[in-house]
């Protein structure tokens, strides 16, 4: 078939991919005039990297992320581990795929790349999405240009303001979640050796935390540090963040965070406020669908966003392998879809609260970090996007 993609991001890009693995032809529109590198570190789980090295991107992923040996969270002021969760070749063996710390500009640049070697995939950029229209056989979409191209399905992959999503269900606002996220890349050449292990540690404290881990081989090392703050909702990759409000917000805490905020790359310094949206009661309709932030936009407290994406684009590719209607097989992509991805909103909406609390809940919380952790992770890891049913 013919399938056209709004957003060339990680899932329309994945999507492709997918898709173009069993032969259809796509036509992904991306509304920037170029595909470019925004954002910093993402953590790619088990249940994604299996998709990624099933479309043979193995060995590309390796020459340029990280792979950690376990994730580890600390007291935000004395810097005590209050649990930890072997990743490395323990996961590997035990789920059979690996779990990787990637730069967002590297992921979407491996993407792209193999994207552009295969014959059946047509990239568009500066090629804004205004409107659908939609027949008993055929989708035809609208171009801001004016142009219109036909084909025999959508899928809107258009990030959390998606201009699919809001033709096919109106237009919806946003939850502004209460927290800011800071995000830095810090040189690993300009911290004193073995300051940051190699691992992902998440360092729990009152109304904020602070997450670091490797990228890029371990040369960088990725900081996002959230903090619950009112006042400020610009909600925005590219929006310059100052250094002294950063140290504010994280002052009195361990020592190691301090080092690394003095030595973060002021050019890289962002902040941006968090939204989300309640799980939608149904994505598509008839010869239209949507996938990733589109439908399930994912706090980032789970670092599942990017595999919800990922593992979407499978689902979709295994559902349209079946020898039903159009129609059908999105409406059981979505069946299969819709509860697991309201699952991780929720735990990631959950999260939130967790990491954040303080006194004897906070004592709580971290006799219980000790047990849940690989319960979470089985659950997380071990779903196969490939063989869905």
């Amino acid at each position: 078939m013919k399938v056209l993609i709004a957003g060339g991001g990680i899932g329309g890009l994945t999507a492709a991919l997918c898709l173009a693995h069993y032969g259809h032809r796509i036509e992904l529109f991306e509304q920037a005039p170029a595909f470019t590198a925004v954002g910093a570190g993402i953590q790619l789980s088990p249940n994604c990297t299996r998709v990624l090295h099933h479309l043979g991107l193995a060995a590309d992923l390796q020459a340029c992320a990280f792979l950690p040996e376990a994730t580890q969270f600390r007291h935000w002021r004395s810097g005590r581990v209050i649990a930890e969760n072997a990743l490395g070749e323990t996961l590997t063996a035990r789920y059979g795929a690996p779990y990787y710390h990637i730069h967002r500009g590297d992921l979407l640049s491996v993407l792209l790349t193999a994207a552009r070697a295969q014959p059946g995939i047509k990239l568009h950029t500066a090629a804004a999405v205004r409107s659908f229209t939609q027949s008993s056989d055929a989708v035809q979409l609208a171009l801001a240009d004016g142009q219109a191209v036909t084909g025999e399905l959508l899928i809107g992959a258009d990030g959390i303001h998606s201009a699919i999503r809001e033709a096919l269900w109106g237009p919806a606002r946003p939850n502004f979640t209460g927290n800011v996220a800071w995000r830095a890349m810090v040189p690993t050449s300009a911290l004193p050796a073995n300051l940051i292990r190699p691992m992902s540690t998440a360092w729990w404290g009152p109304h904020r935390h602070f997450v670091h881990y490797y990228v890029r081989q371990g040369t960088w090392v990725n900081c996002v540090c959230v903090t619950e703050k009112r006042g400020w909702e610009i909600e925005s990759w590219t929006e310059p963040g100052a250094t002294d409000e950063l140290r504010a917000d994280f002052r009195g805490w361990h020592n190691d965070i301090q080092e690394l905020i003095d030595a973060a790359d002021p050019a890289s310094l962002y902040k941006w406020a968090l939204f989300d949206r309640q799980p939608m009661a149904a994505w598509g309709r008839g010869r239209v669908s949507l996938l990733g932030d589109a439908c399930h936009p994912t706090l980032p407290f789970m670092a599942q966003g990017a595999a919800m994406a990922i593992e979407d684009a499978a689902v979709l590719a295994h559902c349209l392998q079946q020898r039903r209607s159009v129609a059908d097989n999105l409406h059981t992509y979505e069946q299969l879809r819709r509860p697991r991805t309201a699952s991780i909103q929720s735990g990631s909406r959950r999260n939130a609260k967790i990491f954040h609390l303080r006194g004897v809940q906070a004592w709580l919380r971290n006799r219980a970090a000790r047990r849940a952790g690989a319960r979470s992770m089985a659950r997380l890891y071990s779903y196969n996007a490939l063989d869905p049913t």
